[in-house]
């Protein structure tokens, strides 16, 4: 039996997928088993896509009055670096062990004949999350102001984790962070783009050229972000959890504000694809620029390079969607409405980040 939701395909046994264009990334008597093997639940489960995530896939399993969340990564092949579910999950239970706020490990699979690519399982947390709209707990002036002045004061928390009490001190190698993303990205860009982009090599290039240094090093999640940090329901803003760190790494802490800012809405943004959380052109969330300020203050570092930091994030944002821009023109991510909209899309984001290099 094959079951259908927003073109993402779940079998039931790995022998109904033998007529499928593509391997499913559901197979369910699969994940069963595998919750069998970790004692997790008993009988049939349910299944549904949660999450706003355009490259890996996020799923909360039911199965006999508990709930779990499976997350793994795309269809193979997939880019060197890229959809890394053990790193991900290392990090999480590194930050788990000092108390900082992420959801518990359950299990990790990292054999990939079970879905064709390793994964974990989380426990399932029921909190709110601002994108479109503010959540009616605190939808109120004051309420969005705490909302966003939590968002900043989460991240300076977590970039002022203890690395060797988290267990992650040797995770990976914080010298030449920023020299990495930049070069690691330039190299992705022409492994993934089938077009002429001619901007993307040019801000690599500026990018190489005004390299600044790091002040300090920390775990930086490399997409923080309003829609990966949950709240708890009740008020007053209170952070739950702050999710998706597939792309964590010991670096320089600014490469996380500086995403934070160039993606971040509010009334003197551009309105580019990336930037993902419209609610916050309300009144009384931060600006771009009391963000900055209040992280500043928290931590004590100089933010006068931002912009480089924030060039740096779109400029690595336009691969990524480039790169499902270019599976989505080669059939590989059916039903995606969301990859069409990037043929024009991918050259703003480059408009908007050349633009903040002047």
């Amino acid at each position: 039996m094959i079951a259908l939701a927003d073109g993402i395909e779940v079998v039931a046994t790995i022998e109904d997928a033998a007529d499928l264009p593509m391997p499913p990334l559901l197979v369910l008597d699969r994940v069963a088993a595998f919750l069998d093997a970790h004692g997790i639940g008993e009988g049939a489960l349910s299944w549904q896509r949660i999450g706003d995530g355009q490259s890996n896939i996020t799923y909360l399993i039911e199965r006999s009055g508990e709930r779990v969340v499976l997350r793994r990564g795309p269809r193979p092949p997939l880019p060197k670096s890229t959809h890394d579910m053990i790193r991900e999950a290392t990090v999480q239970q590194g930050l788990h062990r000092v108390g900082a706020p992420v959801p518990r490990i359950l299990a990790v699979c990292e054999d990939p004949d079970v879905l064709g690519v390793p994964f974990y399982l989380m426990e399932y947390l029921d909190g709110a999350i601002v994108l479109d709209t503010t959540p009616a707990a605190f939808d109120t002036v004051e309420g969005r102001r705490r909302a966003s002045q939590a968002l900043v004061d989460t991240l300076v928390e977590l970039h002022g984790v203890n690395l060797e009490r988290a267990g992650l001190g040797s995770f990976g190698r914080p010298e030449g962070y920023l020299e990495r993303q930049v070069k690691t990205f330039t190299s992705l860009a022409g492994q993934v783009s089938r077009r002429e982009l001619p901007l993307q090599a040019e801000l690599s290039q500026w990018l190489e050229r005004h390299l600044p240094a790091p002040q300090r090093v920390a775990l930086v999640h490399g997409d923080y972000r309003f829609g990966n940090v949950m709240f708890r329901h009740e008020g007053p803003p209170r952070v739950l959890a702050v999710l998706d760190w597939e792309m964590a790494a010991l670096g320089d802490p600014l490469a996380d504000l500086g995403y934070l800012v160039a993606t971040y809405s509010d009334r003197t943004s551009q309105g580019t694809v990336m930037e993902l959380t419209s609610a916050t052109r309300q009144d009384g969330y931060l600006t771009r620029d009391e963000l900055v300020e209040r992280y500043a203050l928290g931590t004590g570092l100089d933010v006068s390079d931002l912009r480089w930091y924030q060039t740096l994030a779109l400029w690595k944002s336009s691969v990524f969607l480039e790169a499902i821009y270019t599976r989505w023109r080669a059939g590989e991510r059916p039903g995606d409405s969301f990859a069409h909209t990037l043929e024009d899309a991918v050259p703003q984001i480059l408009e908007t980040a050349r633009a903040l290099t002047r």
